[in-house]
């Protein structure tokens, strides 16, 4: 199936045995409170019970799991949210799974779009001259310890309204909200574009294998006007947040090997460097280590001043929480106390992380040992609008250049990806906005920049430049996506399928 350009108005009429003469009939209102409730019934009857069998599959995206091929797990996610989106009332549904060779499975989902001049509930296929690209993932993050007792990644279970376990909300119940979203849309009375549903399997590694997939498809997936996308997060769990900038991400390993083997301490130590010291030279390099800035031009950006006003804005419906959710030990506390340079700090600086080392054997197992490496894993999360190739570059050039004493200092498992940040909303976009939050959440609709990354972001906002792009989530605050203790917030994810049907609608009906 192509694009739906090409198609006239009177070749739809024809389609469906409507005379030329006869004006069109005026759509049928969409009943939000409806959709609600369809969402709501939908979640409560059909997604819990499999969301719950997703998150017991050990789904590790490849980059945690270089035999997920063999060992299947992947394909059993696929299969499952398959089985069960192609089981959906939906007019014209139609659900495959494509595989090219040597990547992670995609699955795409296509539903024709209704005809907004008909009264009743015809569906025209590929008739609309536009079309909805909706979005999530299914891969996972690994185990990570710490689970509380009770708990575990691969085990789902539900209290005070939580699914707990790794990957229901990041990003698991993507595939199922946007269905339900689209059955709920229609048993309201509502109308949609050509919509066009991607699950992808490679997110938590970054999305190399996607933009194989957009390429290959180009021509089912379109030109989309509006990209929706459910993999992001939301300031709190009261109204509908929608993300307006992500930031962008390089990682890889640093590693510095000094010795062929190791030695006892007390022989070498003095005459021979540390590895861990001078990894830690290297490092400081880039950052200082008394507060943390990051020293290189090249992961800067400047902030535009639209986002410095929206960061104060969530700040103040934010604050004082802004940072209550991170579970400090007593007595720590965030690196400033002012709320806006905290939203700024996570959104729009960059900053880097030591997520990983090898070559440090268990404290209680480390002898008095010169050890020969030291590696560290190296993330940084680079503004918006940085370039995470050049970024990439300037970092590892700094990093191995001159190393001390002759060490061999290498960077390898390199991945970048580039952040993004949205265009300004369209003004039916942002009343749409509104009314799905009033409808669903009872409250205003919120705008913020988030701190993570999804490199799908970037990659389309480049090529689909002109579209408009709702990205949005339930990761919430404390849902502790990636670390022990994972949750969905069920009431959440509920609401914000209803939401998502008035935006579908209303971007049917919006003034062209």
């Amino acid at each position: 199936m192509g694009t739906a350009g090409g198609h006239g108005r009177d070749a739809r009429r024809s389609v469906v045995g409507v005379t030329d003469t006869l004006p069109p009939a005026a759509p049928a209102p969409f009943d939000a409170a409806t959709a609600n409730a369809r969402a709501a019934e939908v979640w409560e009857r059909d997604i819990i019970p499999a969301l719950c069998d997703y998150v017991a599959i050990p789904a590790l995206s490849a980059s945690f799991d270089a035999e997920w091929a063999a060992n299947g797990h992947i394909d059993a996610a696929v299969e499952l949210i398959r089985a069960w989106c192609a089981a959906r009332p939906v007019p014209g549904l139609t659900v495959e799974v494509h595989r090219l060779p040597g990547r992670s499975p995609l699955l795409l989902m296509e539903v024709p779009a209704t005809d907004a001049d008909l009264a009743d509930d015809t569906v025209v296929p590929g008739l609309d001259d536009d079309t909805v690209v909706l979005y999530g993932h299914l891969d996972k993050q690994p185990e990570m310890v710490g689970w509380r007792e009770g708990l575990g990644p691969w085990t789902p279970v539900i209290e005070n309204g939580r699914l707990y376990g790794r990957g229901g909300a990041d990003d698991g119940y993507a595939a199922f909200a946007a269905l339900t979203a689209i059955e709920s849309l229609h048993a309201a009375g509502g109308r949609h574009a050509r919509l066009v549903v991607l699950i992808e399997a490679s997110e938590e590694s970054g999305s190399p294998d996607l933009p194989h997939y957009v390429e290959h498809l180009a021509d089912r997936i379109g030109t989309p006007g509006l990209v929706v996308c459910l993999d992001s997060g939301c300031g709190d769990y009261e109204r509908l947040w929608v993300t307006t900038s992500l930031r962008g991400l390089w990682h890889g390993t640093l590693t510095v090997e000094m010795l062929t083997e190791g030695v006892h301490s007390g022989d070498a130590s003095g005459a021979v460097a540390s590895t861990f010291r001078i990894a830690r030279l290297l490092v400081d390099r880039i950052e200082d280590p008394a507060d943390g800035r990051l020293l290189l031009d090249a992961v800067w950006a400047t902030i535009p001043e639209d986002r410095r006003a929206q960061a104060a804005e969530t700040a103040t419906t934010l604050a004082p929480g802004l940072c209550a959710p991170f579970p400090f030990v007593p007595g720590a506390g965030p690196t400033t106390d002012d709320p806006v340079e905290q939203m700024l700090a996570r959104t729009w600086r960059p900053t880097l992380s030591v997520t990983g080392a090898d070559g440090l054997p268990p404290t209680q197992r480390a002898g008095n040992v010169l050890r020969p490496f030291t590696s560290l894993q190296l993330s940084v999360r680079l503004p918006p609008t940085v370039d995470a190739a050049t970024a990439g570059h300037a970092l590892v050039d700094t990093l191995v250049a001159d190393p001390p004493y002759g060490a061999k200092v290498t960077v390898t498992r390199q991945e970048a990806a580039s952040g993004w940040n949205a265009p300004a909303f369209a003004p039916w976009l942002w009343e749409a906005l509104q009314a799905a939050s009033e409808a669903s959440f009872d409250a205003p609709a919120r705008a913020f920049g988030e701190g993570g990354s999804i490199p799908f972001m970037g990659m389309l906002g480049a090529r689909f430049p002109d579209a408009q792009f709702v990205v949005t989530g339930a990761l919430g605050p404390g849902n502790n996506a990636h670390g022990p203790n994972e949750y969905l917030d069920l009431p959440t994810a509920r609401r914000l399928t209803g939401a998502l049907a008035v935006v579908l609608d209303a971007h049917a009906r919006r003034p062209r």
